[in-house]
């Protein structure tokens, strides 16, 4: 799973997301999802701007953690037929 560390960096530079939206226009709603870990998804434009005004790599805004209930061992789905 994705996880988005949007939270963190804020923390760490003391903004908020009110700031986030009047520096880079976006909606407040968004935003506030994206703080919260409640979206599904998020528009390459979206991490563009974030990383440009917050001033870092895709990789230090998004974090891919392993996901326990898709483990290849537990999930048939995954397993190759050569295992």
């Amino acid at each position: 799973m994705i996880v988005l560390k949007f939270h963190v960096l804020l923390a760490e530079r003391r903004l908020k997301v009110v700031d986030v939206a009047r520096i880079t226009k976006m909606s407040k709603t968004t935003l506030h999802k994206l703080y919260n870990e409640q979206s599904t998804r998020i528009d390459f434009e979206t991490i563009d701007k974030l990383c440009e005004l917050l001033n870092v790599e895709v990789g230090d805004l998004l974090k891919y953690v392993p996901d326990p209930k898709n483990d290849k061992n537990t999930n048939p789905e995954l397993v190759s037929k050569s295992d």
